[in-house]
């Protein structure tokens, strides 16, 4: 317990400090790709500290409910919206604006409303089909798939556009992108290692891992002092 707490502990303060540091960026040049990379990052701080708290004091209700909530329907939708606005057409990245904010507001409403069919265990974290029934959980799901389609399709687009024009704009939006589709990976990988980890340990882990490679992705967007390429709109 003591590791998942240390774990669980470092995850939300390096995802707030993280956080902190794109909004900081988002305010110096208001590109909305890293408006909505701050606010999955924000959103990632919060499933972290509710399973700080779980680790911590116990699991209970609410706090698993934030973490289903936060962790498991929000993230990974909001990170894909920072790759429409990053590499798609304003008015498509808009259109995509609103399906995801229709889409996590009604996902994460669902996991706040819905009946839990068991008691959530205090001492460990239960998986989504012990406690919820099928609705937050085909949700998750989708959330979960869709958004790590748009991250790796990026990802490859962005090696695409690297190959056709080989510019300086280009190489650092496929190391961007694929540094991102990396962490959203093993974000999703947590569960494949409950059975060697745990399943508090494998969360905080992977969480600790996956926000880390988020974000260095958003740190390669940024601009270099020099002048920015003329084939290719500067992030």
């Amino acid at each position: 317990m003591e590791l998942q707490r240390a774990l669980a502990a470092a995850a939300t303060l390096i995802a707030v400090g993280f956080a902190a540091a794109t909004f900081e960026r988002w305010l110096d040049r208001r590109r909305p790709h890293k408006a909505a990379w701050s606010a999955a990052l924000a959103f990632f701080a919060v499933a972290a500290a509710a399973a700080w708290w779980g680790a911590s004091f116990g699991w209970v209700e609410v706090a698993f409910r934030v973490f289903y909530a936060f962790g498991a329907v929000v993230n990974v939708p909001v990170l894909a919206l920072g790759t429409w606005y990053l590499l798609a057409r304003p008015a498509v990245a808009r259109a995509a604006a609103f399906v995801t904010v229709v889409g996590v507001a009604f996902g994460a409403g669902v996991v706040f409303a819905a009946p839990m069919h068991a008691p959530v265990p205090t001492d460990a974290l239960p998986q989504g089909s012990e406690v919820f029934g099928a609705l937050p959980r085909v949700l998750a799901a989708l959330a979960s798939s869709l958004g790590a389609a748009v991250l790796l399709g990026g990802a490859l687009w962005s090696v695409v556009r690297l190959l056709r024009r080989r510019g300086p704009a280009e190489r650092r939006l496929a190391a961007a992108n694929g540094c991102i589709a990396a962490g959203t990976l093993v974000l999703s990988a947590g569960g494949l290692f409950n059975s060697v980890l745990g399943e508090m340990d494998a969360f905080a882990v992977t969480l600790v891992v996956g926000v880390v490679l988020l974000f260095v992705g958003f740190l390669v967007t940024s601009p270099r002092p020099s002048a920015p390429s003329d084939a290719t709109p500067s992030p």
